[in-house]
């Protein structure tokens, strides 16, 4: 897999809707510019909106297009070094006849967001570019009062520095408040809790190392059978990561999300499983359970497992560099980044 540079203060970044375009309405532009001023205050970048980016929902969702046309504009631009991604939503998969794989190859540079973000990631996957599961405008950066310091972490030493061998730690604390974007709570802090779980291991032991790919798994039935999704044998020797989104499936949707996932043969040849802590712990235990089960309908019970990783809609999120090699440490509960995912 292609890497992209790091960033460094003073670099271009450019800010995309490819799915929902509500960050461009006026009720919710506000979070624009508290990311822009975030990023450029905090992290020393320049942002850029791209054309379309903030002409908000009716326009983004009329016109799928227009957003992929940003997208290859971003990955164009030589003056553009990262490309982050407004929020997600549930239609990114609408960009798929407008994409051009060889300029996203001819032009690696980092790439982030998550959820939605999942079929923009297994896009940059088919093109051979390493890109990131991580934090995106409106969510992280358009934060309120400020980041999480686990994700402000994130960015400074995974996207800014040389990261090999960096430890991904539990987050020492998590939240299920949620502050209404509006206005008027710009002031208002989330609360925090102390993080009781810390990562889990539901089966499996050991060391396993490989490149990381998947998403959030509510998204892959839009895009299983489509020209991104990975074949059998891309899957080979990978670590599947899946986390679920606000949605909160529920334990029946994950069950059959996942036995399409092992019909298709993937159990067969993956290494290991990581799972994004479910938003707000909803169906904690319940997910847990799930994997077991359909793991073990599929005589997969021996496949390692890490639960309750802060990656996707927990919150606060760390990040993920997807097409990187990660090690994971079943057996004492640890993630490292083998290479480090940027040049």
């Amino acid at each position: 897999m292609i890497k992209p540079q790091r960033l460094q203060k003073g670099d271009k970044i450019a800010v995309v809707s490819l799915s929902s375009g509500m960050l461009g309405d006026d009720n919710f532009i506000h979070k624009y510019y508290i990311a822009k001023e975030r990023l450029e205050k905090e992290f020393g970048l320049e942002v850029i909106a791209m054309p379309n980016a903030l002409k908000g929902s009716e326009f983004v969702y009329k016109h799928p297009e227009s957003r992929a046309k940003d997208l290859m504009a971003a990955f164009k631009d030589k003056s553009i070094k990262g490309i982050f991604c407004a929020i997600g939503g549930d239609d990114t998969v609408r960009l798929l006849p407008y994409i051009d794989y060889a300029v996203i190859k001819n032009n690696p540079k980092i790439f982030m967001g998550y959820s939605d973000t999942t079929v923009n990631h297994l896009m940059m996957n088919k093109a051979g570019i390493v890109s990131f599961y991580g934090p995106c405008i409106m969510c992280e950066f358009g934060e309120y009062v400020k980041m999480f310091d686990y994700t402000k972490n994130a960015v400074q030493n995974i996207l800014f520095k040389d990261c090999q061998n960096y430890e991904i730690e539990s987050s020492k604390i998590w939240s299920n408040d949620f502050i209404a974007w509006q206005e008027e709570n710009i002031n208002v802090e989330k609360k925090t809790r102390p993080e009781e779980h810390g990562y889990e291991v539901l089966q499996g032991s050991g060391v396993v190392t490989g490149e990381v790919l998947g998403g959030c798994l509510d998204v892959f039935p839009m895009v299983v059978g489509t020209e991104i999704w990975p074949t059998k044998e891309e899957w080979q020797d990978k670590i599947l990561l899946l986390e679920t989104s606000e949605d909160k499936p529920s334990p029946e949707y994950i069950t059959f999300y996942l036995r399409n996932l092992g019909a298709l043969g993937i159990f067969d040849v993956i290494k290991g499983i990581i799972v994004g802590k479910p938003q707000d712990e909803q169906y904690y235990e319940e997910y847990k359970e799930v994997y077991q089960k359909v793991l073990k309908e599929f005589n997969k019970e021996d496949l390692p497992v890490l639960y309750n990783v802060n990656i996707g809609h927990s919150d606060p999120i760390g990040i993920l560099p997807l097409g990187s090699t990660i090690k994971v440490d079943y057996t004492n509960k640890k993630i490292y980044l083998v290479d480090s995912p940027c040049l």
